[in-house]
């Protein structure tokens, strides 16, 4: 989604010029909506000038080519077309270097240094330390069908026992077992609170993620769900789990996979949905889209012309059955769509042919073109177990009521008499009490998962496994 970012004007005028030696690696620390991720430049010195390559470690991404390098008067200048990445920045010594990081249009400080660097250390008192008061074990387990090994950590309130148990399933995006986030980790914590309160609980690293085998970036919501099947074949094998009393917790995506499982698999004794959608993914990202744009500050007539040319790519995408021909029509369309609606927030280093093959790239991805078709109701309404679905009415990224309705209406159409619906007020979409439910709050927040929710996840699951 593309922000309309405030103009900085960096003010070089105070660094001087003289012989500087840029060669080597340069650290530095984007903070980006709260987060902190590290970056390292490598320049080297060619015949022709400079070259470079970057690092951004906390991602595993290492040597990502840097196309084009220049240093002339004291400034460095740095861009990846393809990511549409720009660095700018004046060399204030032999060590520093003052600038900015500029992303679709986006602004960002980032100084770098050749000293390595620490983040700043943030507040998380939710955050479970060792030693804990339950048994912890690191497990793996296979995926038969997709022929991968999963990895994860199963916690049980006690070493001997029999207990019910809640798989844990992550949201969108390359996530661990924590769910890590914005510096935080909501199934630490919520894995904590349900295992304190009598639960086992299951929770892995997504296929290709951390421990994880698997191929990440060609999975789509269904082979996720075959991930999770395998967990729920490989809890049947261990004696402490009751296997009557086995339920899945989705968040976000996690929230739709949990219905895709529950509806084909009689194992699954309960779901609970946290922020999940009951509306098909090219809606869901529409609504991000004006919500989280109106949040920053995106002027009105530029939302409307946003979602004017997204509904459109949206609807190429839902009609197609071809993925090569796809990537053709969608080409024709931005190009022809940004020749007409120029973007403020481009860069001006950036073509239209590169800002029309971002988007490409990032719309026909398997999992993208999967989940912009998908609409979860028809998998509702196959689910016949009892079903928990939660959301905060300031959450911005999956807004609780029309998604709570449609949940709702799908699964009451279905037959399902046993369906709960909870719209927590003040919570955003990770469930933190918050003011504005932007995703710039998320880091900021030091509470990860509010303890309304928490109670109100337990209270309903102790209903289910009596």
């Amino acid at each position: 989604m593309k922000s309309i970012a405030v103009a900085v004007v960096i003010i070089f005028a105070s660094c001087s010029i003289f012989a500087q030696n840029i060669t080597g690696k340069w650290n530095g620390i984007l903070k980006v909506q709260g987060m902190q991720v590290r970056l390292a430049f490598n320049i080297t010195k060619t015949d022709s000038g400079y070259k470079a390559t970057m690092d951004s470690p906390d991602q595993k991404a290492m040597g990502i080519p840097v196309e084009t390098t220049s240093f002339t008067n004291g400034v460095v200048k740095m861009a990846i077309p393809k990511a549409l990445i720009e660095y700018l920045g004046a060399v204030k010594d032999d060590n520093t270097i003052i600038g900015h990081l500029k992303q679709s249009g986006q602004s960002f400080p980032l100084n770098l240094s050749r000293n390595e660097l620490e983040k700043e250390k943030v507040l998380r008192p939710q955050e479970p330390v060792k030693p804990y008061p339950y048994y912890a074990e690191d497990v793996t387990f296979q995926n038969k069908k997709a022929n991968i090994t999963l990895a994860g950590t199963l916690t049980l309130p006690s070493q001997q026992g029999n207990f019910p148990v809640v798989v844990l399933i992550s949201g969108s995006g390359p996530q661990n077992r924590d769910e890590e986030v914005a510096g935080h980790k909501p199934f630490l914590v919520l894995s904590d609170f349900l295992t304190k309160n009598g639960f086992a609980v299951l929770r892995f690293d997504k296929r290709g993620i951390a421990q994880s085998k698997g191929n990440y970036n060609t999975a789509t919501t269904v082979d996720f769900a075959s991930d999770v099947e395998a967990a729920v074949t490989y809890l049947l094998t261990r004696k402490e789990i009751n296997k009557t009393k086995i339920g899945l917790m989705g968040h976000s995506e996690g929230g739709i996979i949990a219905p895709i499982v529950a509806a084909q698999n009689k194992n699954v004794k309960f779901i609970v949905l946290l922020a999940g959608s009951g509306i098909p993914g090219g809606q869901i990202l529409l609504l991000q889209q004006e919500l989280l744009g109106r949040a920053t500050g995106v002027s009105e007539p530029d939302i409307v012309k946003e979602k004017t040319i997204n509904t459109a790519a949206y609807n190429i995408i839902t009609k197609s059955t071809d993925s090569q021909k796809l990537k053709t029509d969608l080409t024709a369309y931005y190009t022809k769509a940004y020749n007409d609606n120029p973007i403020p927030d481009s860069s001006k280093s950036m073509s239209i042919a590169d800002m029309v093959k971002f988007e490409v790239n990032g719309l026909t991805t398997p999992w993208m073109e999967y989940f912009i078709k998908y609409n979860p109701a028809p998998i509702l309404q196959k689910v016949k177990c009892p079903v928990l679905a939660i959301g905060g009415d300031k959450d911005l990224q999956v807004p609780a009521t029309i998604n709570l309705d449609a949940i709702n209406a799908a699964l009451t159409q279905g037959g399902n008499k046993n369906v709960t619906v909870k719209q927590l007020p003040r919570l955003n979409h990770l469930f933190q009490e918050c003011n504005t439910g932007s995703s710039t709050e998320y880091a900021q927040i030091e509470q990860t998962f509010s303890p309304i929710a928490l109670t109100a996840i337990l209270n309903w699951l102790q209903i289910q496994v009596k």
